[in-house]
């Protein structure tokens, strides 16, 4: 019980730190005008290397506030197990685990930072990282929306629920196979939520009610048990109906 407890509190620091970072970001695109907000901010546009830098921390850690929540579950299963099976140290294994599930998320944060900077260069987000299409925000909503009802996003959903059996299905020895464990849980999670997280661009990437939002529907659609699909579904409707709204007032 004491290793859970300090599974928690360390996880609950981890994504506490990465809020704190996100309220700072979210102070300093209020406050561009003062010196110590603007070394956080990318330029408004063509972006050079640093900017994509702080675009990619931006997004990094954004994921890891978001995700963590919702992972808890799965990382406290991992840790209940591995210190059960493992002979070496289970703290190390866990950082494997963590850390691997934390690349994935960086990869596709890197991914989502060439996006957003192709979307700024074709004038279709603006500078404080919104939307500047009707076009944009329609298509989105409505492929959120009909990802929600696919067996692809059912599959990594399901994978991302039962912590035990995925685990069971999973296992690797040693501190690589953690890793590798990891890797693919960060994977499955990605499969699940990334439709979620590029509503960003529609909400505001740094809009802290929506950020905050989007963490527990992810959480709540973790937490609920297999056969509950309604949540899901129902959430699917809503983005659909939001982006054919979107659409068909771009027709009128």
């Amino acid at each position: 019980m004491e290793g859970i407890l300090r599974v928690r509190l360390g996880l609950a620091a981890l994504a506490g730190l990465g809020w704190l970072y996100l309220v700072y970001m979210a102070w300093g695109m209020m406050h561009m005008d003062l010196p110590a907000a603007q070394w956080l901010m990318p330029a408004m546009m063509n972006w050079g290397s640093g900017d994509l830098v702080l675009v990619w921390l931006m997004w990094a850690v954004m994921m890891v506030a978001m995700m963590l929540p919702s992972a808890l579950p799965m990382v406290q299963m991992y840790a209940r197990v591995a210190n059960n099976q493992a002979a070496q140290d289970g703290g190390s294994l866990l950082s494997a685990f963590v850390g691997g599930y934390l690349l994935v998320w960086a990869g596709f944060s890197l991914a989502v930072t060439l996006a957003q900077w192709g979307l700024l260069e074709l004038r279709l987000v603006t500078p404080m990282m919104e939307s500047a299409s009707q076009w944009l925000s329609g298509l989105l909503l409505l492929g959120a929306g009909v990802y929600q009802f696919t067996s692809f996003k059912q599959l990594c959903l399901n994978k991302c629920r039962t912590p035990l059996g995925f685990l069971l299905g999973e296992w690797r020895p040693g501190t690589r196979g953690a890793f590798l464990m990891g890797l693919h849980h960060g994977a499955y999670c990605v499969g699940c939520c990334a439709m979620l997280m590029l509503l960003l661009f529609v909400l505001g990437v740094m809009n802290l009610i929506w950020i905050a939002v989007l963490t527990l529907v992810v959480l709540v659609e973790k937490v609920l048990p297999a056969e509950q699909e309604w949540p899901s579904r129902l959430l699917g409707i809503g983005l659909i109906a939001w982006g054919g709204f979107l659409m068909i007032g771009i027709q009128v």
